[in-house]
């Protein structure tokens, strides 16, 4: 029997040791479950965590995005990045059916700001679980790489904007909007860059 672990608290570090997931019908491939596995652990979740920092969602949002999990379309450049997560609770409790709304530059650092290349929503899964298909973006003046998210549990008015950082960024330094606490854990799978976070509303 599978038990469902949705709203039940959780230790992030036994979730990222946990086997490949499935999101929205999607399921990790073995190179990327075993990525998975090697991410660092983040620290064990504790009641009370802080919320995810709040960041700027920038000029460059468009509403009405299309549910997709796979960003990727034909002619799109770069290299792959599968971007997973959960949505928790300050109280570790996992969310399901959160809305996680993801949009960033292409691999040149440019927006498609009149269709919705690399853009796309999902919604959690019954574990509180995200994941995303796309391509690592570009930089482009005064910003280093980042990834543009919206995040909002069913049924709340609140709508957090933030913004997901690359380590090893060596324009994480001159950024004026980079914050540590907003950082990735990635890992290498192949040609493929894993990488995850969790939200804390």
């Amino acid at each position: 029997m599978r038990m469902n672990l949705a709203n039940q608290p959780f230790s992030r570090r036994g979730v990222l040791t946990a086997g490949a997931c499935s999101v929205a019908g999607l399921i990790l491939t073995n190179d990327a479950a075993s990525a998975q596995q090697g991410l660092a652990p983040t620290p064990a979740c504790h009641d009370h965590d802080e919320p995810t920092l709040a960041e700027t969602e920038g000029p460059y949002f468009r509403p009405r995005s299309p549910q997709r999990s796979d960003l990727r379309e034909p002619g799109i450049a770069g290299q792959p990045v599968e971007l997973s997560g959960y949505v928790l609770t300050h109280a570790c409790m996992r969310i399901a059916g959160a809305l996680v709304d993801l949009w960033h530059a292409d691999s040149s650092g440019d927006y498609d700001n009149t269709g919705f290349r690399l853009r796309g929503h999902v919604f959690t899964d019954n574990e509180g679980r995200f994941l995303f298909r796309t391509i690592l973006p570009g930089i482009y003046p005064g910003r280093t790489r980042h990834y543009h998210v919206k995040i909002q549990a069913p049924g709340a008015s609140r709508v957090l904007t933030t913004q997901f950082y690359f380590p090893n960024e060596k324009r994480n330094r001159s950024d004026g909007l980079f914050r540590r606490e907003l950082l990735m854990q990635t890992a290498e799978a192949g040609d493929t860059l894993m990488a995850r976070f969790d939200v804390v509303l």
